[in-house]
């Protein structure tokens, strides 16, 4: 194979912005593809695991990463979602009352639910979030008396995402970790009392590339999850296609934060792949082979820390690539040379015109 295709220069911020884009369109992508042809019920399992799984994954060494070991567990756990989830670029206000009670509260537009999405999102759905995380908060942190009170939901027509962590005089049983009181209101917000991260700790750069880790860390998490709930052949089916088609509306968009070229050839196509994958620290390579466009993968940020995934998963995320190239230019097909689903992961694929012979 000859190298004849380079990625072009990109500013690392926009890059970094480019696949934080892309990922927050496909999870949210996910969980409408969800709820729209499995069912409200099924799709509420999916975000409860999901997000039940993110937290064990993540909020304990997230607390220690943003300084807030030692804080009341309510202060904790309230500041721990201001700090983490304004770094991945979702607004969110703190509301401190006291070392027992601390309000969050995630003010529109939702992350998540991101533009007309929140119109289709189920509101058990939504719940399904603060049962996987807000309200495991407390057993995370050894402390059975930590639940969470929510007061608003943006998916119910109200103003925000609202609510909070309330440490009570007993220990909860499970149905009471997570309450409902739409009568209460929540203080406003004041900047002054909201923590803020140190800025010798959290320079301007690493707060870019924690935004496009966020971002990844949903689409790591999700497309496990869907395989061991749904299993392998529906999940591939149903998850696959909901890639295609956000690869086909985000397509421009990517390029454009990428600075690829916009034409329909292979080799643009072919940068915008290479410049993608670099953008999410994998090595990228393209070329030619027997006068066709090659493009090649060494590493794969997003499931090297777990080691190996189901074939299932490459499938699913594999439609984003699918996607674009349909925006891009339909006369082409993107065909597997080579893919593999361990650590040294490596994928390789070339780009023919539709209708010739498979490789």
């Amino acid at each position: 194979m000859s190298d004849t295709t380079h990625p072009p220069t990109t500013v690392p911020g926009s890059a970094w912005d480019a696949v934080s884009t892309l990922y927050n369109a496909f999870f949210t992508g996910l969980v409408l593809c969800a709820s729209m042809r499995s069912g409200s019920g099924r799709a509420a399992e999916f975000v409860y695991r999901i997000f039940d799984s993110q937290r064990e994954r993540r909020f304990l060494p997230g607390l220690a990463k943003l300084g807030l070991e030692g804080l009341p567990h309510a202060v904790a756990a309230a500041q721990y979602h201001y700090l983490s989830n304004n770094i991945g670029g979702v607004a969110v206000q703190y509301m401190p009352e006291s070392d027992r009670k601390a309000w969050i509260r995630y003010v529109p537009p939702r992350w998540a639910w991101a533009g007309t999405a929140l119109c289709g999102v189920p509101p058990e759905v939504s719940t399904a979030m603060l049962r996987g995380w807000h309200a495991r908060n407390g057993l995370a942190l050894g402390n059975p008396r930590l639940g969470f009170v929510c007061t608003k939901q943006t998916a119910d027509g109200q103003s925000a995402l609202e609510g909070y962590y309330y440490e009570y005089d007993e220990p909860l049983e499970p149905e009471r970790r997570l309450r409902f009181a739409r009568s209460e209101e929540g203080p406003d917000f004041d900047p002054a009392l909201a923590p803020v991260l140190a800025s010798s700790d959290w320079p301007p750069e690493r707060v870019a590339k924690a935004r496009r880790n966020y971002a990844m860390e949903y689409i790591r998490t999700a497309l496990p999850v869907a395989v061991d709930l749904y299993g392998p052949a529906e999940a591939a089916a149903l998850f696959r296609l909901c890639a295609r088609q956000v690869g086909m509306q985000f397509r421009d968009e990517i390029a454009r934060l990428l600075g690829t070229p916009r034409d329909d050839s292979p080799e643009s196509f072919a940068a915008l792949a290479v410049a993608l994958g670099e953008a999410q620290d994998d090595r990228m390579s393209a070329g030619t082979d027997g006068g066709m466009t090659t493009i090649a993968q060494s590493g794969w940020k997003l499931f090297e820390e777990d080691g190996s995934v189901h074939p299932a998963v490459v499938d699913i995320w594999h439609g984003l690539a699918e996607g674009m190239l349909v925006a891009h230019n339909r006369r082409l097909a993107l065909e597997w040379v080579e893919r593999s689903r361990a650590v040294p992961f490596r994928f390789e694929w070339r780009l023919r015109p539709v209708g010739t012979p498979p490789f």
